[in-house]
């Protein structure tokens, strides 16, 4: 695998350098030799971020986590990024699509779906219409990261999420 490795307000050691390439070469095994893995670390505040993202052919890998210690950081993405490829792999056994990217021992190899996509609860609810800022006052008393609702300037279907940053974003439909 090829190593892009940069940082934000952070010097990359070579300790941190040998410890991303130790941490995620564990992920070799799936990949072709010339796989790309591009690593930002940064820094910001007190929170240590790592970004990883890996280009594959019409989809890209990419995982980031924060801690207070670089090197947590490190050790938490590599198992994100490996429960996206077995994802990722699932994707083009079901779609028969080629396994180009990915070592042809990673994709001949049987694996347990256990990240089988499953409704296990459906809700049902009447949706008074109310204005976007209503909307997110709502999902703040619910305590949840989203909010569907019925847009009282437009009477359409709406979402309002949490974003990173203590935002909002607001999903209008459109036909």
């Amino acid at each position: 695998m090829q190593y892009i490795i940069s940082g934000k307000n952070i010097d990359v050691t070579e300790g941190l350098r040998s410890a991303v390439i130790e941490k995620i070469g564990k992920l070799e095994r799936y990949f072709v030799p010339e796989t790309e893995i591009h690593v930002t670390l940064s820094v910001e505040k007190e929170r240590q971020k790592i970004e990883i993202t890996i280009p594959m052919k019409g989809n890209i890998i990419r995982a980031e986590q924060v801690s207070d210690d670089m090197y947590v950081s490190i050790d938490l993405v590599e198992e994100i990024i490996e429960r996206q490829l077995r994802k990722y792999k699932n994707k083009i056994i079901d779609q028969q699509q080629s396994a180009v990217g990915l070592s042809r021992a990673f994709a001949e190899e049987e694996i347990e779906d256990d990240d089988e996509i499953r409704i296990i609860r459906s809700k049902r609810f009447a949706m008074k219409p109310m204005d976007p800022e209503e909307a997110c006052i709502q999902m703040e008393l619910l305590g949840h990261s989203f909010y569907v609702f019925r847009n009282s300037a437009t009477d359409e279907v709406n979402v309002v999420y949490k974003r990173k940053g203590n935002t909002f974003g607001l999903i209008e439909p459109e036909f």
